[in-house]
C-alpha cells in the first residue's frame, strides 16, 4: 500500500475510533440517567453504543474506566467554559460569567457531576480527577479574589483559603440544588455568586 494510502487509512481509523469512543461515553451518560451506576453493566453500555462487548473492551477495560473517561470529558468542558473569563475579565464580570457557565454545565450534565461526587470517595481514579478539577477552580477563584484586592497568603482570610471554601461550597450547593430543578439550581447559583462577591469585597453583606 502506498504511503499516502496508509496515512489516509490511519486517519480514517482514528476518526472511527473517536466517533466510537464518543458513542460509548454518550451511551454511558444516558444509562446513568436510566439505570444508575450500580445497575449499569458493560454490556448495557456496549449495546447503547451500538457495538459488541468485545469491541468496547478495545477502548475501556471496565465500567469504571468508561465512567472515569465520561467524568474527564465533562469536567474538561466545565473547565474550558470557565477558565478564560476567570483569568481575563474584570472580577465582577468574571464571577458572573463563571457562575453562568457552571450552571449551564450542571443543567446539561448534573447527573455526571453528582455521580463523580458520589464515587470520588470509593473510586481512586475518580477521586483524583475530581480533586484535580477542584484545584483548578480553586486556583482560578484565587486569582479573581486577588484581582479584587483580597490579600494573597496562607491566613484563613486570605485569597487561597477563601477560594477553597468557595469552591467546595459551590460544589455541595450545586449537588443538592441540581437534584431539585433548573430553577432551584439557578437560585442556588445566585446565592453562591452573592457570597463570592461579598468575599471579594464587591458587595455588602447587608
Amino acid at each position: 500500500m502506498p504511503a499516502h494510502d496508509r496515512a489516509r487509512s490511519r486517519r480514517t481509523t482514528e476518526r472511527k475510533g473517536d466517533i466510537r469512543e464518543r458513542a460509548i461515553l454518550d451511551a454511558c451518560e444516558a444509562l446513568l440517567a436510566q439505570k444508575g451506576y450500580d445497575a449499569m453493566t458493560v454490556g448495557d453500555v456496549a449495546q447503547g453504543a451500538g457495538i459488541t462487548r468485545g469491541a468496547l473492551y478495545f477502548y475501556f477495560g471496565s465500567k469504571q474506566e468508561v465512567v472515569t473517561a465520561l467524568m474527564a470529558r465533562t469536567v474538561e468542558h466545565l473547565w474550558e467554559r470557565s477558565r478564560v473569563t476567570a483569568q481575563t475579565e474584570e472580577p465582577r464580570q468574571a464571577i458572573a460569567a463563571a457562575m453562568r457557565r457552571t450552571v449551564e454545565l450542571w443543567n446539561e450534565h448534573g447527573l455526571v457531576f453528582r455521580t463523580a461526587i458520589d464515587l470520588s470517595l470509593t473510586v481512586p481514579e475518580i477521586g483524583e480527577l475530581w480533586s484535580h478539577t477542584a484545584d483548578l477552580f480553586i486556583t482560578a477563584i484565587t486569582a479573581v479574589l486577588e484581582r479584587a484586592g483580597v490579600q494573597a497568603g496562607t491566613a484563613p482570610d486570605h485569597a487561597p483559603a477563601m477560594a477553597r471554601a468557595l469552591c467546595w461550597m459551590i460544589e455541595r450547593t450545586f449537588y443538592h440544588a441540581s437534584q431539585e430543578s433548573h430553577e432551584e439550581l439557578q437560585r442556588a447559583s445566585a446565592t453562591c455568586e452573592h457570597i463570592w462577591l461579598i468575599s471579594a469585597g464587591m458587595e455588602s453583606e447587608a
